[in-house]
């Protein structure tokens, strides 16, 4: 008797962890995209570059692919770490690249999707761990960043470089909640959510105003994430964007990112950030992260 209840007991546990996993044809996505890249990193060495260059190559490797948006909704239900190289957003696009040149400190065996995903979610989720539900992502890059810097993987550089502190206003995801596929399937996470933006609206927002950017991309670095704020109607400060620094051969630093389809609809190489930030009179300026491993 104790034996079937054992047996029992297994088959439900196994059940269970199936049950709670989505397919790795859902959550991984471009794998010729993938093992090019991978080839490419071999061939060139990325792995002797500091984080932060190894980093823009990859971005570099992906310029052209084109916009997709919303592509973290990939369920109804069930939250998992992800990849996409056949589209991505502005958020995908620079958490790919930076996960892409950690996990080539691998050993070469280890350079596989599998481990890809697992940079992913050291990246993507509140202290590294994704437990499977819709609110243990990191949603907001402000959250991002204060969390990635806590645990010491990339440095907040907006204050050193001069950033002051915002009125502060993360709610986009409740006004918003009808685009997310995920909201729109379990509405009983609204409550929870607006929480979390509560939470996150209270802490300091840095910027460096856009008008100081020009006298601060001499110490800006290839690979520095860039997280691009903006200010609504009513005077509040929220991130609306983000991409990586890019150092081109004269010198320069220009701004690579995953550009919506009423722009270029594609991963470009754009130009100098401050000029970039000109061209958009809501964008008021700029928070920087720096990878540190």
């Amino acid at each position: 008797m104790a034996k079937i209840i054992s047996v029992l007991f297994f088959l439900v546990v196994v059940t269970a962890n199936a049950e709670s996993r989505l397919p790795f044809s859902t959550v991984f996505k471009g794998r010729d995209r993938f093992d090019n890249l991978a080839s490419k990193a071999k061939a060139e060495n990325w792995k002797a570059l500091p984080i932060g260059e190894r980093t823009a190559a990859v971005g570099r490797a992906l310029v052209g692919t084109r916009y997709k948006s919303f592509t973290l909704e990939i369920d109804n239900r069930i939250e998992a770490p992800s990849v996409n190289f056949t589209g991505m957003d502005c958020w995908t696009f620079y958490e790919i690249a930076l996960a892409f040149a950690r996990m080539l400190n691998e050993p070469e065996e280890n350079w596989t999707p599998e481990q890809l995903l697992h940079y992913i979610e050291l990246d993507r989720y509140r202290s590294g761990h994704c437990t499977g539900e819709y609110l243990s992502r990191l949603h907001y890059l402000e959250d991002w960043l204060a969390d990635n810097d806590r645990r010491g993987l990339v440095e907040d550089l907006t204050r050193s470089l001069g950033g002051s502190s915002v009125s502060h206003s993360a709610r986009e995801m409740t006004v918003g909640w009808k685009h997310y596929r995920y909201l729109k399937a379990n509405r009983s996470l609204l409550g929870p959510l607006a929480q979390m933006e509560a939470r996150v609206s209270s802490r300091p927002l840095y910027q460096i105003p856009k008008s100081q950017v020009a006298s601060i991309e001499g110490k800006l670095r290839s690979g520095d994430i860039i997280g691009i704020i903006s200010r609504d109607r009513g005077g509040l400060y929220s991130t609306s964007h983000v991409g990586l620094a890019l150092r081109v051969a004269d010198g320069s630093l220009h701004f690579m990112h995953a550009s919506s389809p009423r722009n270029y609809g594609k991963v470009v190489i754009d130009s100098t950030l401050s000029s970039y930030l000109a061209r958009y009179r809501t964008d008021s300026g700029i928070l920087v992260a720096r990878p540190v491993r």
